[in-house]
């Protein structure tokens, strides 16, 4: 123990607990200690003290720990050496199967034990899984950063309203049109950002969210602008969920004689959702292991060295962008049927960001890491409603902890290795 102590440097702690004082004297210092009263404020300097206290002694503590031998061998573990594609041995076989197999069993029971509150939450969790897995096609995968990717969120939910109200166009129509919209969409921003990289491609892309927007937010003759458009209710066969089905129809319990039960139209979208986010997330892993994935990931690693190589880079970010932005539109069409209603405030920057750090809280490529980093950020402000106003702030504090611990986000790529054929030299 002697031995130990001997190894702490006191000043280095003490420097370090001095700072991370001022810091937390600057953060909650007008958090915590300014509150409000009318036209005026009241300061409360014993919540800052308190605050900066606790602050500064865990500080302290964690750096005289860091410094022990039991902490060089915890920090070790942060190592950023060799954090990047995780090389399998060939022929491994992954328990994800089983894991898999547990999901979907949980999912096929929670209808018919959740409320209508938890059916709606784990709704907006499978969206936001669809945005994160078309995100991380053109962000993880083919390293374009997109800053933008809400206007095809966007694209798919005003495709739904404006194709009810204009063409009488219904849920199922709706999704594949909407996708459609969102690739054309996509190839269009695709083609001027060809030659772009990095800081510029992201600025172009936030002009194309934001031209989006407020297209949608001027143009009140066709979107309806700031007051929003109704969505219909989706329908399976024609049959409404409702307790009566509109112009003398048969509504859907009727129908299979069952109780009417307030919650079909939500149980409905989310059992389509489920099985529309199991087939992209098929899709994709498909899409990883085909020579349009490999030509991603070369795009994302040295694109000087993927056009040395004969791939088409034009082609291939074109297919990242128009595949990404596709999810995005049928992701659309579905928070338009759970709204019932669409209106540009749903389609701002702060979505934009929200989807990019799925993916880079999730891992950068890895398809397991963007579905829990989706239901981390979606179902956790849900859970800290009382703590509304400070939601903001620890989002932030959890991008920092993820960026010191996981810089490559909570779960790495793995890769099968290719076994050596008999007879080839190694």
């Amino acid at each position: 123990m002697s031995a130990q102590s001997s190894s702490i440097d006191l000043k280095k702690s003490l420097l370090d607990t001095l700072l991370a004082g001022l810091l937390a004297l600057v953060i909650f210092g007008p958090i915590v200690g300014v509150v409000l009263d009318g036209y005026s404020f009241n300061f409360h300097a014993d919540r800052v003290v308190w605050s900066v206290a606790v602050v500064m002694a865990g500080r302290f503590l964690v750096s005289a720990f860091l410094q022990t031998s039991h902490g060089k061998k915890f920090s070790s573990r942060f190592d950023l050496t060799g954090s990047g594609v995780t090389v399998l041995p060939p022929g491994y076989k992954s328990n994800m199967r089983w894991i898999l197999l547990l999901v979907v069993l949980v999912a096929a029971v929670l209808p018919f034990v959740a409320n209508k509150y938890i059916l709606t939450v784990v709704i907006l969790g499978l969206i936001y899984v669809l945005l994160g897995l078309g995100l991380n096609i053109v962000v993880g995968l083919a390293g374009l950063l997109d800053l933008g990717y809400v206007a095809f969120y966007a694209i798919g939910a005003y495709g739904l309203a404006l194709g009810y109200e204009h063409l009488g166009l219904g849920f199922w129509s709706a999704i594949p049109l909407a996708a459609l919209l969102a690739a054309f969409a996509g190839a269009i921003l695709g083609f001027p950002v060809l030659r772009m990289h990095g800081d510029y491609l992201a600025i172009v892309t936030l002009g194309f969210g934001e031209i989006i927007r407020l297209v949608l937010n001027n143009w009140s003759s066709l979107t309806g602008g700031p007051n929003g458009m109704a969505v219909p209710s989706p329908t399976f066969l024609g049959l409404e969920f409702g307790r009566k089905a509109k112009d003398g129809g048969i509504p859907f319990h009727e129908f299979f004689g069952i109780a009417y039960n307030p919650n079909l139209k939500y149980i409905f979208i989310y059992t389509v959702l489920f099985i529309v986010v199991m087939t992209v997330l098929y899709l994709k892993h498909r899409l990883t292991r085909m020579p349009l994935g490999r030509a991603w990931e070369a795009l994302r690693e040295d694109e000087i060295a993927c056009r040395a190589m004969g791939l088409n880079h034009v082609l291939v970010k074109l297919s990242a962008f128009m595949i990404g932005a596709s999810t995005a539109g049928i992701a659309g069409v579905f928070f338009a049927s759970y709204q019932g209603f669409v209106n540009p405030t749903s389609f701002t920057f702060f979505e934009s960001a929200l989807i990019l750090a799925i993916v880079v809280l999730g891992g950068m490529g890895s398809t397991v890491g963007v579905v829990i980093a989706a239901f981390v950020l979606t179902v956790v402000p849900e859970l800290l409603r009382n703590f509304a106003d400070y939601r903001v702030l620890l989002f932030g504090v959890l991008m920092v902890v993820m960026m010191i611990w996981k810089p490559r986000g909570l779960i790495r790529i793995n890769r099968i290795g290719i076994a050596v054929p008999e007879g080839v030299a190694k």
